[in-house]
């Protein structure tokens, strides 16, 4: 099994930053592939980015391409995402995943591991 805590969530105004931690633990050789979605009230979860743990291959949805950037550490099992330019229409809770999948996906059944979630709220 793979555990997945996030960090980093917050209150921040329109145009800000935040960057938050995804912490792996246990049998973290098994996952190739780190992404994180989100989900805002009333909506359904959705893709933010993906990375792979060896190569660093990264992929953004459109929604935050040029304003997020997705990271990893392998030396630490931690994956971050930078968010710069935040708008209201990013809050939500972001959860980091971890899958077997060999690749990039922005598939949320491709992921086997989730973790609580972390609350983004952006103000106007």
């Amino acid at each position: 099994q793979v555990q997945l805590v996030e960090s980093g969530g917050g209150l921040v105004q329109a145009g800000g930053s935040l960057r938050l931690s995804c912490a792996a633990s246990g049998r973290t050789f098994i996952v190739y592939t780190m992404g994180w979605f989100r989900q805002a009230p009333g909506k359904e979860r959705e893709f933010v980015s993906t990375i792979t743990w060896a190569g660093g291959r990264t992929y953004y949805a459109d929604a935050v391409k040029g304003r997020f950037t997705i990271t990893r550490d392998n030396a630490k099992n931690m994956v971050y995402l930078q968010m710069n330019n935040l708008k209201p229409e990013d809050t939500a809770v972001y959860y980091c995943a971890a899958g077997r999948y060999i690749g990039t996906t922005s598939r949320a059944s491709e992921y086997d591991y989730w973790g609580q979630g972390t609350q983004v709220t952006v103000s106007s």
